[in-house]
């Protein structure tokens, strides 16, 4: 299957309002996050109880999550080993000052197991029940954070080798602008921000890369057969070039996620709609953004080398006319 063949769209026409438009994006998203006080954080990084609760017969997780709707907070409900067992995992947040109180565990569990009495959901009993202190949460906040820039580090280690500086800029400044602008929906649509994200972010640097890689390979193809095009013109040929596979690629994982963002239920829910912002960002950071980078360092680069051989010849032609000057003199006052 092949579409868009033969394309000649002038992408780099319209970087500048792709810029903008990212930027307000990314700035809308700050604002919103500073109003709010800052990301709203899950459980695993706030935080929190954990209870395991078994019922004696077969409950619906839409069900037990109905009937914790009067337990105050966010909470996260999910089937919990085996289905035979007919065990669910509810994790119910931190409450302010809660750690100093001391009893925030046995609170937890109570409220849940109470709730879950008044529904008449038979005869559950709660087999396991977990305090998550905020020190554990700090420490799994650090490594998130650690794991992301990392992996953005070395993506673009690996395509300064690969192909050049201007490159490697390009998609690490892409990869930057995918994570934010996923992050800025996630604030926009009021999802925490858990493990569950963090994956799904790293999942998504690695697939915008990969798409940008692509398309740069295409362009050192291209530049060596076009050695006269300017860098502008080569890397939107190449873009055109690789446009059906983009979209056949990123169409293709965009249904293969949406289905999970429908289906998979509650506990994926998160994941899902970050992998479905991720993938329409990425696909556009690359038509955009990485592209449009690339061009800027790279005519800027180009320029910096031109002048540099100007400064030389310059002063070279200068120190042979001095020379030729002085080795004039002896013989003029010879002659005299």
């Amino acid at each position: 299957m092949r579409i868009f063949v033969n394309t000649h769209y002038d992408f780099l026409k319209w970087r500048w309002h792709a810029i903008a438009m990212s930027w307000i994006i990314i700035l809308a998203g700050f604002g919103v996050m500073w109003k709010n006080g800052g990301p709203k954080l899950g459980i695993d990084f706030s935080g929190g109880t954990i209870v395991i609760v078994e019922f004696d017969k077969d409950v619906p997780e839409a069900t037990v999550r109905s009937a914790l709707d009067v337990v105050p907070g966010d909470k996260v409900i999910q089937q919990y080993g085996d289905p035979a067992q007919h065990r669910m995992l509810v994790r119910l947040p931190l409450e302010a000052g809660a750690v100093e109180k001391g009893f925030e565990l046995e609170k937890g569990a109570n409220a849940v197991h109470d709730a879950l009495i008044k529904a008449n959901l038979g005869n559950p009993q709660i087999v396991s029940r977990e305090f998550v202190g905020p020190v554990v949460g700090d420490e799994l906040k650090s490594k998130g954070f650690w794991a992301t820039a990392l992996s953005i580090v070395g993506i673009g280690i690996y395509i300064w080798f690969r192909f050049r500086f201007s490159f490697a800029m390009g998609a690490a400044i892409a990869t930057v602008h995918d994570l934010l602008i996923t992050m800025s929906f996630l604030v926009f649509f009021g999802y925490e921000f858990s493990l569950n994200i963090i994956a799904a972010l790293l999942t998504i640097a690695g697939y915008s890369v990969n798409d940008t890689i692509v398309v740069f390979d295409r362009v050192r193809e291209n530049m060596h057969l076009t050695r006269r095009e300017s860098l502008a013109k080569v890397i939107n040929d190449s873009v055109n070039q690789t446009l059906g596979r983009t979209v056949i690629t990123s169409s293709t994982t965009f249904l293969a996620v949406l289905a999970l963002f429908l289906a998979g239920g509650e506990v994926l829910r998160g994941f899902a709609f970050t992998m479905i912002v991720g993938i329409v960002t990425g696909t556009y950071s690359t038509v955009f953004i990485a592209s449009s980078v690339a061009v800027l360092i790279g005519e800027k680069e180009a320029t910096t080398a031109v002048k540099t051989p100007a400064k030389s010849t310059v002063a070279t032609g200068t120190s042979a006319s001095a020379s030729k000057a002085s080795a004039n003199k002896p013989a003029a006052r010879k002659r005299a």
